[in-house]
């Protein structure tokens, strides 16, 4: 807040590292500084519990790291990143998917068993207040949006880094079977990459009896780009949290930050219809002030020169 109470965007060239979205749309880079002091909200609450599915990603949408990269570097893989762009370049599994390929078929990942798996989700770093975004997430000025991880991720990885946060039956990932004898991987039961993706989030839709209108989806990268296609053509929510340049294009809100909370902003916004002054009250009442908020619409264009008057081809 300025002393004469308007509310003031801190532009985003003055906060370091923030970067920005892609093509035009909106992006908005967040800094959250605890409050020793807590502040409980006071106003009149929506009476009425609206219901809401909000569906996250969870490799660098929830966390800082490539569940597969954390893998690979356990097992002394140094080349991952090849061999995932590899298999990207010839086009021979969905996006996101690589990572299930390369444990079923690639014979330096074969020793692979369920417990390293879980070491992996043990060693991700996450993002901060995870937990209290999911318990805020419960009761949020009188909306109810229930939380669910959708990943192409190993379901293991992401039950043993998120264990405590989010209940393992709200956690949709990679599934394999196992060999009981030696408990190497046998088979893949289900990956949510690419349209599957889709698949899986109709399905959760469809079991909470939620509208298609009252879908939220958050995402970093391009094995987001089906499904947020879809949320967005049913008209619900679309929040990347990248600055991946095709997601960005598609995402109806852009948010980039080291915090979990900063996908609130968007929701408190176009949800609950919140302007900035209401939703940092929000923030205070968890003990949080929005130190840096900033806003930036960006056009990215390239420029050629034109031929010379009067030369011709």
């Amino acid at each position: 807040m300025q002393p004469n109470g308007k509310y003031a965007y801190t532009p985003l060239s003055a906060l370091g590292s923030a970067k920005t979205g892609h093509g035009g749309v909106v992006a908005e880079a967040m800094r959250f500084e605890p409050r020793y002091k807590k502040v409980h909200m006071s106003g009149d609450q929506l009476s009425v519990n609206r219901e809401y599915l909000m569906i996250s990603d969870f490799d660098q949408t929830l966390s800082f790291n490539d569940s597969g990269m954390v893998l690979s570097e356990m097992l002394g893989i140094s080349d991952f990143r090849k061999r995932i762009a590899d298999l990207s370049d010839i086009r021979l599994v969905q996006q996101g998917g690589e990572l299930a390929y390369l444990l079923l078929h690639d014979p330096e990942f074969r020793c692979v068993r369920k417990e390293h798996l879980l070491e992996v989700g043990r060693r991700v770093r996450l993002k901060a207040n995870i937990q209290l975004l999911v318990r805020m997430l419960e009761d949020l000025e009188g909306y109810r949006l229930s939380f669910y991880v959708l990943s192409a991720a190993p379901e293991e990885v992401i039950q043993s880094a998120l264990a405590g946060v989010v209940a393992e039956d709200r956690i949709y990932g990679t599934q394999f079977r196992y060999a009981p004898d030696t408990g190497e991987i046998q088979s893949i039961v289900r990956v949510p990459a690419g349209y599957g993706k889709v698949a899986v989030l109709e399905e959760l839709r469809s079991r909470a009896a939620v509208g298609h209108d009252r879908l939220v989806y958050v995402g970093d990268g391009i094995s987001d780009v089906h499904v947020m296609l879809h949320v967005n053509r049913l008209d619900g929510l679309t929040i990347a949290v990248s600055e991946n340049k095709y997601l960005t294009e598609i995402a109806k809100r852009t948010v980039l930050g080291d915090n979990a909370l900063g996908v609130l902003v968007p929701i408190l916004e176009d949800i609950v219809g919140y302007d900035p002054m209401r939703i940092r009250t929000v923030f205070e009442s968890q003990g949080f002030v929005l130190q840096e908020w900033g806003k930036v619409r960006l056009d990215s264009l390239t420029v050629a020169a034109s031929a010379p008057r009067g030369r011709h081809n």
